[in-house]
């Protein structure tokens, strides 16, 4: 496609029959002006110029993509709302007229672009962040069926079809830090909240991190098995000498988070399992099953909690590493989870009253030599609680068109593997329980 001439300027501006096609500058304005903020921009006057005034996007090379018919399209976004596709460089003054143009070049007899539904920010649909601002600027206009704004024609075209995720899943939009102020016991506390970098808050991140590839493959596998959210405990050990986090253990919580009664027996059995290898607490992980693997405000107090309680009474210091890991978040590359290390700092000690700051941890990861029978041993015991489940994944379904779920969870943890391929053979038993009758 990179031999394909640059369009004319007519053909940029195709896609304008859509409903939702942008207004121009002076129609944007003239809605403001004469509505008071968002009372009119309900559908076509909410454009991208709108969200990026009011700080829901962000220009930036790369962030705007295309998936249509196994073809993928990258744009950046301009500071003026117009898109720039990346392979030619033409500009495009809409995701309308983008995306018509984009689908038409692999599918000639394609009418409109269903801009809105089918161009993504970020990994998530451009409607969801237009839905974002009507919950927060009119929240009297209700859902106003954005969801499934200009998608019904397009049921063919995304490459997520498996059901487990599903049309109805209301995708969380994660907002910066710096917007949410004090603390609101009216704000959602599953809110999620982008990620922050240590030179950002002008520190240094205090401590270095290094996770066992080991730990990673059973986190993952734990997080793929079931369409609920996950917990687990991280062992370790802290080498105040040389400011080391060294992570060598998952352990995977075999219960429901709802379970308050199982949760001491499983914690307990935990302890006396670090206990014997010789292993500290020095951390936790749970997933985001069909979200970004980003920390809500509860995860931000929950890891600020536990940093305080690894702590102690002491004056040593020892970090506790939160880890967040998504599974079946369409905005993933390929099939592999995406997993988040973070920390929280404390808020300002003149802003008291302040969420934490969550971060990103820097961590290198070390491959491991081979697949321990602890791990396997965990594997089998999961596999054997989530046996029967309602929400165990059905592995058969399909992730995308070519490829199955116990495909997509393959692919994933053969990013974990250990040196040894035996483990290969191993795991096979392991995904043959799996694919069993249930």
């Amino acid at each position: 496609m990179g031999s394909e001439p640059p369009s004319s300027p007519q053909l940029l501006e195709e896609g304008v029959e859509e409903e939702d096609e942008e207004l121009s500058g002076g129609e944007e304005s003239d809605l403001r002006a004469s509505s008071g903020r968002g009372s009119l921009l309900t559908r076509r006057g909410i454009t991208l110029r709108v969200l990026l005034k009011d700080g829901l996007v962000e220009p930036g090379d790369g962030v705007l993509s295309i998936h249509y018919l196994g073809k993928k399209f990258v744009g950046d976004l301009l500071c003026d709302g117009k898109i720039r596709w990346v392979e030619t460089g033409q500009i495009f003054n809409s995701p309308s007229a983008w995306a018509t143009h984009c689908k038409r070049l692999v599918n000639p007899a394609k009418k409109s672009g269903c801009g809105w539904a089918s161009v993504r920010y970020r990994g998530q649909k451009l409607v969801q962040y237009k839905t974002s601002w009507l919950h927060k600027y009119q929240p009297s206009a209700g859902d106003m069926n954005l969801a499934s704004e200009g998608e019904d024609d397009d049921e063919d075209e995304e490459e997520d079809l498996s059901l487990i995720q599903r049309r109805g899943d209301r995708e969380r939009v994660p907002v910066r830090y710096c917007n949410l102020g004090m603390r609101d016991a009216a704000r959602d506390p599953h809110t999620l909240v982008e990620l922050s970098a240590f030179s950002a808050i002008n520190r240094f991140q205090p401590f270095n991190v290094a996770v066992s590839s080991n730990v990673l493959l059973l986190m993952d596998f734990h997080c793929h098995l079931t369409t609920s959210e996950v917990v687990g405990y991280l062992g370790g050990r802290w080498d105040t000498n040389t400011q080391l986090l060294t992570v060598l253990r998952a352990f995977p919580c075999r219960t429901r988070l709802a379970d308050r009664d199982a949760a001491p027996a499983v914690e307990e059995e935990i302890c006396q399992n670090l206990f014997m290898r010789g292993l500290s607490l020095v951390g936790w992980y749970h997933s985001h099953p069909r979200g970004p693997a980003l920390p809500s405000l509860q995860d931000i107090d929950s890891q600020m909690d536990h940093q305080l309680r690894l702590q102690g009474s002491s004056n040593g210091f020892q970090p506790c590493l939160g880890i967040i890991c998504g599974p079946y978040y369409h905005g993933n590359q390929g099939v592999a989870s995406t997993i988040t290390p973070f920390w929280v700092v404390p808020p300002p000690e003149q802003r008291p009253n302040d969420y934490g700051i969550p971060v990103a941890v820097e961590v290198t990861y070390v491959q491991d030599n081979f697949l321990t029978s602890d791990v396997l041993n965990e594997m089998m015991l999961l596999v054997d609680f989530y046996r029967g489940a309602p929400d165990l994944v059905q592995f058969s379904q399909h992730w995308t068109p070519d490829i199955s779920v116990m495909d997509k969870m393959k692919g994933s943890l053969s990013g974990h593997a250990p040196k040894d391929q035996a483990y290969v053979q191993i795991l096979e038993h392991v995904y043959s329980q799996l694919s069993g009758p249930h």
